[in-house]
């Protein structure tokens, strides 16, 4: 970081910091609000952007080759009148990245000067063309674009230290996206009788970055297709250079008739498994020192001293209105050999039990065992180990809300099956440039250990978090005959990890 950058970081953030000390505050006659006597202006010379960080987001585009890797692979223009294909796509991405919602806000940023000027372009598509660009893609066009983003996806994984290629885990789960539209070609009436559409999300645990998405009609099941994405992700991964695969799902994506194959190509898997009858009759005949307890680790540790917990107040309604209620009162876990009927070869199947107290009120009713299962080829890992990373697929949830409702990647806003599939894809684009953005960021030098720990604060952010963050910043924007100066107007807590990262992408990625 330039010296002159470093010093007025520092200066701005010691003017905040002095605003926010602690001070012992005399009885204040007016609110702290006092502003008055306002009035707007428009300005002649200086032009201002409210979404200064969209300009580091194509930097990122441009530094990665993800700009020439869709223009390479997708073809669903016939003449590029005045628009290339990386134009449409990127034009929907940006406008996720600069706070839209929808296909209709990108008129905003087609009504925006500064953000015309910021990214260069004279023009952009408007939302009617976005939408048209949308009903183009074909099943194979749709392909087209993710081989592109992934292709580009691998440069940015082999930029990245030797431990991050020790595994790759690999999560697939299906997800309804409902729809109020009525007209709309693939839609259909879900189990849980809501009508809309079914996607399929297979990603890479460690960056939460969305490999692979498809969208379905909404009666289809979830893991339909499920395993041929797997296989995608498995090559993807390899090709990237991780030492280690491991395939992970609920009991819907068990997968019985690849599992041979999966181990046979040396695929570590830990899939749920439904309770059936048989299963169920194994483990009630486990005898009583093949159970040892199962003590989950605290979801974190305390770092200056314990408070004291507030009354549990839906508890207390609970109680009193004398609801039926279940409560976990141990956890035990063991393990017995298991052949699916798909299968030649027999695996390990870890079991817990859940000793469950069923009480109404204060009166306790009855006791209930209820058993989880769990089907790996791990067979070195203890049964806890196994249990608590099958469990930490559930992560893979927050993801799946995130692309909903922080990014809107599922709004499904066209009238076509495929139409929606490409939206889906495009907009998820902009959660990916967030994980890309953040694997940029260096994490070397004097402050390794600080730069390591923001870094893998930034991957984990939400979007929400993150636009807040790095994209809504406002800048003024100044164009020379050389140059776009992006001139930064207000500080943040993040603005030296964002400057930090936007030099890494002023440099040529090397992978």
């Amino acid at each position: 970081m330039k010296p002159s950058r470093h010093e007025k970081l520092a200066r701005r953030k010691r003017r905040i910091a002095r605003r926010l000390r602690p001070k012992t505050w005399k009885v204040q006659p007016t609110p702290m609000y006092r502003a008055s006597g306002m009035r707007y202006e428009h300005s002649d010379r200086v032009r201002g952007l409210a979404s200064g960080g969209i300009g580091a987001m194509h930097q990122l585009a441009q530094h990665t080759g993800l700009v020439a890797a869709i223009d390479q692979h997708l073809e669903v223009l016939k003449r590029h009148l005045p628009y290339h294909e990386s134009d449409h796509v990127l034009g929907m991405t940006y406008n996720i990245l600069c706070g839209g919602t929808c296909l209709q806000d990108i008129e905003l940023r087609r009504q925006d000067e500064v953000y015309l000027d910021a990214l260069g372009a004279q023009r952009i598509p408007d939302p009617t063309t976005a939408g048209d660009f949308c009903r183009r893609f074909g099943a194979a066009e749709i392909e087209a674009l993710q081989v592109a983003i992934n292709e580009t996806r691998v440069r940015v994984w082999r930029a990245q230290p030797a431990p991050f290629f020790d595994e790759a885990v690999i999560d697939a789960d299906g997800t309804l996206a409902a729809t109020t539209g009525q007209c709309k070609e693939g839609m259909d009436i879900a189990y849980t009788g809501v009508w809309g559409y079914h996607p399929l999300v297979v990603s890479l645990a460690n960056t939460q970055e969305p490999l692979f998405l498809v969208n379905r009609s909404g009666n289809r099941p979830s893991a339909e297709g499920a395993a041929e994405r797997f296989d995608q992700a498995r090559a993807l991964c390899r090709d990237a250079g991780f030492r280690r695969i491991t395939f992970r799902g609920d009991t819907d994506f068990s997968q019985t008739a690849h599992l041979d194959r999966w181990d046979a190509a040396g695929v570590r898997f830990v899939f749920g498994y439904d309770a059936r009858a048989n299963l169920i009759g194994c483990a009630d005949a486990l005898p009583a020192d093949a159970w040892t307890s199962l003590v989950r680790p605290a979801p974190y540790e305390v770092a200056t001293e314990p408070r004291a917990r507030p009354v549990n107040v839906k508890a207390a309604t609970i109680v009193e209105r004398e609801f039926k209620n279940l409560r976990l009162e141990a956890e035990a876990v063991a393990e017995f050999p298991y052949r699916p009927t798909a299968c030649k070869t027999t695996y390990r199947m870890v079991v817990v039990r859940k000793n469950i107290s069923v009480e109404r009120g204060e009166h306790r009713l009855i006791d209930q065992i209820r058993y989880f299962f769990y089907l790996t080829n791990d067979r070195a890992t203890v049964a806890s180990a196994v249990v608590f990373l099958a469990n930490d697929r559930c992560n893979q949830e927050n993801l799946l809300d995130q692309l909903k409702h922080g990014v809107g990647a599922m709004r499904m806003p066209v009238d076509t099956l495929l139409g929606n599939w490409a939206y889906m894809v495009m907009t998820a684009l902009a959660w990916t440039l967030k994980a890309w953005f953040a694997l940029r960021l260096p994490e070397t030098g004097r402050w390794a250990t600080r730069y390591a720990a923001e870094k893998a604060t930034v991957l984990r952010m939400e979007f929400k978090a993150f636009l807040q963050a790095f994209i809504l910043i406002p800048v003024q924007v100044v164009r020379s005959s050389r140059r776009l100066v992006f001139r930064l107007l207000a500080w943040n807590p993040w603005q030296a990890v964002f400057l930090r990262g936007f030099d890494q992408l002023r440099a040529p990625l090397r992978c």
